[in-house]
């Protein structure tokens, strides 16, 4: 993983940060995709002063232009692109009969179209070198549903399918796509969740906890790896047990 250049994109917090981090602690340099500067200057430096690489790339992943020309500048500023992590992503959860026009079309174009525009960017470089990473970060919620969350689960589950097809389309190529699919994971997202809420949640995971990002962190890690080489295609669900 030594010299390999990986865009972690929401990498200021929760699992973004945990994937950015790890990724650096294998050797690669981490450019750190988000929207505030503040905080992703504050994790570069946190990981050039462990001794690692990375930089700091402010960006809101919903200006597709915006998205594409920080892939393709990063491409061509470091010589090289191996490694995309589209992570970033927002909910806008509701019922079915409540949700709105707005709230489906925000969560669909940042969560899934910004994946789109991401990997088309990326392809090209990662062709040039004969080696490339996506690894695409789903949710059990496209796997399996949940109330709630119609336009998260369907962008999810609508990211599975781009994933198995792009991975078809590049392998050849040396290029693989796979999904890393969260369960329940320990963040500030969950965290805000009011307790009841999460206590029924524990009762549905075998494992009887919600995982850490630095679980995520691993999954994608290996995905990332050259051990990951013949991995093409799949869903890695990293949910304590709760899917099939």
């Amino acid at each position: 993983m030594d010299r390999r250049v990986a865009f972690v994109t929401g990498a200021s917090r929760g699992i973004g940060r945990a994937i950015a981090v790890k990724l650096a602690s294998d050797g690669c340099h981490v450019i750190l995709v988000a929207r505030s500067a503040d905080r992703l200057e504050a994790l570069a430096k946190e990981i050039t002063d462990q001794g690692g690489s990375a930089e700091a790339c402010p960006c809101d992943i919903g200006d597709g232009e915006a998205l594409a020309s920080a892939v393709t500048e990063a491409a061509e500023r470091h010589g090289r692109f191996d490694i995309l992590v589209n992570n970033a992503g927002i909910t806008r959860d509701d019922l079915l009969l409540r949700m709105s026009d707005e709230a489906w079309d925000e969560v669909i174009h940042v969560n899934l179209r910004s994946a789109f525009v991401a990997c088309r960017a990326a392809v090209r470089p990662m062709m040039r070198g004969r080696f490339g990473r996506i690894i695409n970060v789903g949710s059990v919620s496209g796997v399996m549903g949940n109330p709630g969350q119609a336009n998260y689960a369907a962008a999810k589950a609508g990211m599975i399918g781009f994933t198995k097809t792009i991975g078809k389309e590049f392998a050849g190529k040396g290029v693989t796509a796979n999904v890393v699919a969260p369960g329940f994971i320990a963040t500030d997202m969950t965290d805000a969740l009011p307790d009841l809420v999460k206590d029924e949640a524990t009762k549905r995971i075998p494992a009887k906890r919600f995982g850490t990002p630095e679980e995520i962190a691993h999954a994608v890690s290996f995905l990332a790896s050259d051990g990951a080489s013949y991995i093409n295609g799949r869903v890695l669900a990293v949910d304590g047990g709760m899917t099939d």
